[in-house]
């Protein structure tokens, strides 16, 4: 049971909740939203941030969604990883790929490039940050610093969405659910308290 409960969709409509910041990579409304929308300014203010960062600039969606997935894994969050692991699959990344994203170090369906913001992903998803200054030379090499920015913002993103998730127990939905029970359960995820 989530700790706070999301508004209804006749609720969000009599309080004219905005929610055109919500893309097309979600398959039914994330109830992250209607639990955000409480605090309209919050949702909206998140809901930008999660626009800029992920619909635009030149990293390619699919390696953002996979640097969320790992990320929210690293940080422990099975709502963002359901939410992200579904995403990167609908984002053009095989189901292989997605399938050897733990062993990407040494898996050749990842490139110098994906690995690199991949190992800034799961360093920056501990606590202590683990992201050191060779991880940061080594994603120079790959990134502008346009991208350098925009998979750290990735990586900012869903710390806050990890944080608030795992906090308030949101549920996950139906789709998110059944795509990480089918494919994401056997590198370790679990439904947990969002269930």
């Amino acid at each position: 049971m989530a700790r706070i409960p999301p508004l209804t969709a006749a609720e969000m409509a009599a309080r004219n909740i905005d929610l055109s910041f919500v893309g097309g990579d979600f398959h039914e409304l994330p109830n992250s939203v209607p639990t955000l929308a409480w605090r309209p300014d919050i949702l909206q203010a998140s809901g930008g941030l999660w626009a800029a960062i992920m619909l635009s600039g030149t990293v390619a969606p699919g390696l953002k969604w996979m640097t969320g997935y790992m990320v929210s894994m690293a940080a422990g969050c099975r709502y963002c990883s359901a939410h992200t692991g579904t995403a990167t699959a609908g984002n053009g990344v095989p189901a292989d790929k997605l399938a050897a994203i733990w062993d990407f170090e040494h898996s050749p369906l990842f490139s110098p490039a994906e690995r690199s913001a991949l190992r800034v992903a799961v360093g920056a998803g501990q606590v202590p940050n683990a992201v050191s200054d060779a991880d940061f030379a080594d994603m120079a090499l790959h990134f502008s610093r346009e991208q350098q920015v925009e998979i750290v913002a990735v990586i900012a993103l869903y710390g806050f969405f990890n944080r608030w998730n795992d906090t308030v127990a949101t549920m996950l939905e139906e789709t998110p659910r059944q795509f990480a029970e089918s494919h994401l359960s056997p590198h370790g995820w679990t439904l947990g308290k969002h269930g």
